[in-house]
């Protein structure tokens, strides 16, 4: 018996000249075409059955809308599903890309371009839109006049180079040649009141632009947006409540680092994780901290203040809902405006002094040496909103099952003699105790994901805490079967105390998982020795793993050790590739854009 083939409904003329027309359209346009040829569809129906109905003209072309999202710890990307749905709701078409997966040489012919992007390190842009950056500041960026944009940054005010991204793409767009629909907003850590105002602004310019879509061609676009990174029932507005079971410092007596292994019980929750996520710690201030800075300002713990249109004592608010372990520019000068001390107001007009204050006095030790009295509520509206913490997770939930752990390094310092730490460390370290709850939340990473194919070889570079994700990931290519090398970087002061998980790793290397090990102890020899540099020493033979497909990932500081990494790694790229520089750069970023060169990092 026989089965014959399906019977193709165009021929083979019609479909390869479909085929070379749809070739080079964008998502957007092909969404378009989808949906005007199902609105066609109903047309020919009305018509063949009422001859009298005469076929209506065709819907005009709108321009598209394409919104970019460049997220780091997932508030832009949240932000540009607002927009989106916002959008979809007043019958406009839109096409919501993340950076990353954006593909950048299209942005000529783009009409409309809405980004959403935070901004990470030294004013960089996210790691997902590092390549879109570097495209649009690049000899390859073409003119864009007919494009028109509009740019919101988020960011935190407490980092020397606020909202950089933003301002970048802002400049850059506009320096192309394309027209701002908006002016750019940079905002601060408490951003809802801002974007709120952003989108009503954008969806009011776009519907004056843009004209309103038929219900059948938004459906079709509407049909792909559901939000399938939010896999749990738990999210930063709803966390779920956990318990804290195991805290345990995991580096030596003499260590003059305190790093803890946090596990945390999240059996019968539904929480789901993959490796590369991150976790959300909310936390709160110590009880300590709160009485001190109340204290200074001879304010009556019991007197109730307005938070976000709730009333509650000051001392709640500040113990659980404002922060006070994180100073910032602005909260310095509004304080000098408050305390009229004449060193702060001096620094107002020196922005690079005004920062490096910030930077260096905690918001508790500026009170102390400008102190005044403040009211309860202008104390409230002085601070910026609590905000969680986000901490690599160091497990594999195939290997734990009904935990989730994390690697923290806690955060101590002393200012005058009077010992400090971090809100998040500190709150995980000295005030929670082993059974007590803690809320939480995932923050998923598709960014910084192992490669789906286990033979495919790993490299995987982390000094200091920037070890976690590499805990997760080993602990998934074991129980996954993953029969792919694996090599790891790691690096910290010394061997003896702070060689994090040892015994693990050492494990690892044992039964063949874990194929290589190089490690750098930076203070165990008279010069300090990193993990860029056991790579510069390892150089050819990582070429070689490069050019048998492997995938590189970095974790941990953002500043230094990142940008030491990559620089390392465009050298080797250039040396045992036979590159020039920019060749290097070029060959760094199309890993980037493959999902080979993934960076987590803070």
């Amino acid at each position: 018996m026989t089965t014959q083939a399906p019977q193709l409904p165009l021929s083979a003329e019609q479909l390869a000249r479909l085929q070379d027309v749809t070739q080079e359209l964008t998502s957007h346009q092909l969404a378009w075409i989808s949906g005007y040829c199902w609105g066609r569809l109903g047309d020919a129906s009305a018509v063949s059955s009422n001859p009298a109905v005469s076929t209506p003209a065709a819907e005009v072309e709108q321009p598209s809308i394409t919104l970019i999202s460049a997220s780091q710890t997932g508030n832009a990307r949240r932000l540009a599903e607002q927009l989106r749905d916002d959008l979809l709701g007043v019958q406009l078409q839109v096409n919501l890309v993340n950076a990353a997966d954006y593909k950048f040489k299209q942005i000529a012919a783009e009409k409309i371009v809405l980004v959403v992007t935070s901004t990470q390190g030294e004013g960089e842009a996210p790691e997902e839109a590092v390549a879109f950056h570097k495209y649009l500041h690049s000899k390859k960026a073409p003119a864009l006049p007919d494009v028109r944009f509009a740019v919101f940054g988020l960011g935190d005010s407490s980092y020397e180079f606020f909202c950089q991204a933003a301002k970048d793409f802002d400049q850059q767009l506009s320096a192309l040649g394309a027209e701002r629909l908006l002016p750019r907003v940079d905002a601060d850590v408490d951003y809802a009141q801002a974007a709120e105002q952003w989108r009503s602004d954008v969806v009011a310019s776009l519907k004056a632009l843009v004209p309103a879509s038929s219900p059948q061609a938004v459906s079709q676009v509407a049909s792909g947006t559901s939000d399938t990174l939010d896999s749990t029932p738990y999210s930063k507005e709803a966390p779920l409540s956990a318990t804290l079971s195991v805290s345990q410092k995991i580096t030596g007596r003499e260590s003059d680092r305190d790093i803890r292994h946090i596990e945390i019980d999240i059996s019968e929750s539904g929480l789901r994780y993959q490796a590369g996520d991150a976790l959300g710690v909310w936390f709160k201030n110590d009880p300590a901290l709160v009485s001190e800075v109340l204290e200074l300002l001879w304010i009556d713990g019991a007197e109730t203040v307005s938070v976000d249109g709730e009333t509650l004592p000051i001392s709640e608010a500040l113990r659980s809902r404002l922060e006070l372990t994180v100073n910032s520019s602005k909260i310095v000068e509004s304080y000098a405006h408050h305390s009229a001390n004449e060193t702060l107001l001096g620094l107002i007009s020196d922005k690079s002094a005004l920062q490096q204050f910030a930077q260096q006095w905690p918001i508790v030790d500026m009170i102390r040496h400008a102190p005044t009295q403040l009211t309860a509520q202008q104390l409230v509206e002085l601070l910026r909103p609590l905000t969680p913490r986000l901490y690599s997770i160091s497990s594999s939930q195939a290997e734990v099952e009904d935990e989730v752990h994390i690697t923290v390094g806690v955060v101590r310092y002393d200012i005058e003699g009077r010992a400090r730490s971090g809100g998040a460390s500190g709150f995980l370290a000295d005030q929670l105790q082993e059974d007590d709850e803690i809320e939480i939340f995932i923050e998923h990473n598709d960014h910084f994901r192992l490669p789906t194919e286990g033979d495919t070889p790993v490299i995987m570079i982390g000094p200091g805490t920037g070890i976690a994700p590499f805990r997760s990931f080993i602990q998934q290519r074991d129980n996954d079967g993953a029969e792919g090398p694996n090599w790891l970087f790691f690096g910290n002061p010394h061997f003896t105390e702070d060689f994090l998980y040892q015994v693990e790793w050492q494990k690892y290397v044992k039964q063949g998982l874990l194929t290589r090990i190089d490690l750098a102890w930076s203070r165990d020899q008279a010069e300090k020795v990193y993990v860029q540099d056991k790579l510069r020493e390892q150089g050819e033979e990582v070429w070689r793993w490069i050019e048998q497909g492997a995938h590189i990932y970095v974790c941990g500081d953002a500043t230094r050790m990142a940008k030491d990494v990559e620089n390392t790694l465009l050298e080797i790229i250039a040396q045992y590739g036979a590159m020039d520089s920019e060749s290097a750069d070029e060959y760094l970023s199309d890993l980037r854009i493959a999902r080979r060169y993934q960076r987590d990092v803070y």
